[in-house]
């Protein structure tokens, strides 16, 4: 009787490593040439998509928790990384709290872009319901918010931007409790946080993030999957909007990909994982890449280094990436 305990210990035990081996999770993920999103599929402009003869195209990284299989083809693999968990959260900072972060940041990303492109393409707007949420709390900051907040109220006045929580601040000496209502996960809730010294001026160490919505004579819809966040693919975002707004096919047959943030103004930003992106772009036949100045030097060397035949293109500014698309059309 004993003897068949055993065995069927034994049994267990193997079936359980072989589990642990192929879907357990350790702290570590794995980083690794991803692909394209076509953006074809996610813009419309009057309620129509927008109808071009070759695509726009964002750029992302694949990211996995480390199983086991996964962690030994980072640590083989010249294609991939394995990094701690914990490095890509900021001081304090749970996964949770770092996703709802990024969700923020493509929400703001996508503004960022529909904006830039009105502005370039000189269409009048209007912007309508700013919020401004809690995007990131220092360690030592003394407050009840949580990362995601959307603070409405500051010291009984309403909040339109993070501007009038600066004003708040000022006003107030170090020691000082300001109070804030909130929305958090759809109910109104109080909050606090306390002013203090940070490297001689007044704090609450907490940084915040803007939103709004924009009203226009032209309607722009950009749609995004629940899974995705980040901000990395605005300046695409932003040409495919512009595109479609002006009625002109920039992609002039082309699949044309890159990665950058972008800002209200059009400015492009640097991103991570660029080495990721080029490969992704490779393996998915793209013929001309953006990219931000900043990330420049090290997409050239990603692609000396493995022989890629693909145009690279630096920019600063949506107004470059449009420049240089025009520029091409017109060598035709």
């Amino acid at each position: 009787m004993k003897k068949k305990i055993v065995e069927h210990l034994k049994d267990f035990l193997f079936v359980f490593f072989v589990l642990f081996i192929a879907f357990g999770k350790l702290p570590y993920n794995v980083e690794m040439p991803g692909g394209i999103i076509n953006l074809t599929e996610r813009v419309k402009i009057d309620g129509q998509k927008i109808p071009l003869k070759g695509s726009f195209n964002m750029a992302y990284v694949s990211v996995v928790q480390g199983s086991i299989p996964y962690i030994l083809y980072g640590l083989i693999s010249n294609d991939a990384d394995v990094v701690k968990t914990q490095d890509s959260l900021l001081e304090n900072e749970t996964v949770e709290e770092a996703n709802r972060r990024n969700k923020l940041f493509l929400e703001q990303s996508k503004n960022a872009a529909v904006l830039a492109a009105l502005k370039e393409a000189e269409i009048e707007y209007e912007i309508k319901n700013r919020k401004t949420n809690v995007l990131y709390i220092y360690k030592d900051a003394k407050t009840t918010l949580e990362v995601g907040d959307n603070i409405i109220e500051c010291n009984d006045n309403k909040v339109d931007s993070i501007q009038d929580i600066v004003k708040a601040i000022d006003s107030m000496k170090i020691g000082d409790t300001i109070s804030f209502k909130v929305v958090r996960f759809g109910k109104v809730k109080k909050a606090t946080a306390k002013i203090i010294d940070v490297k001689g001026q007044k704090k609450i160490n907490v940084v915040s993030l803007t939103t709004f919505d924009i009203d226009s004579l032209r309607s722009v819809e950009l749609d995004s999957f629940a899974t995705e966040s980040g901000s990395s693919g605005g300046l695409m975002m932003s040409l495919m909007v512009y595109s479609g707004l002006t009625n002109r096919d920039y992609t002039l047959g082309k699949k044309v990909a890159g990665t950058g943030t972008i800002d209200e103004n059009g400015k492009v930003g640097e991103i991570s994982g660029i080495k990721y992106k080029i490969i992704g772009a490779v393996r998915n036949k793209v013929d001309i890449f953006f990219v931000p100045s900043d990330n420049y030097k090290e997409a050239l060397q990603v692609k000396k280094e493995n022989d890629y035949d693909l145009k690279i293109v630096k920019v600063d500014s949506l107004r470059e990436a449009i420049n240089y698309l025009e520029g091409v059309r017109n060598e035709k």
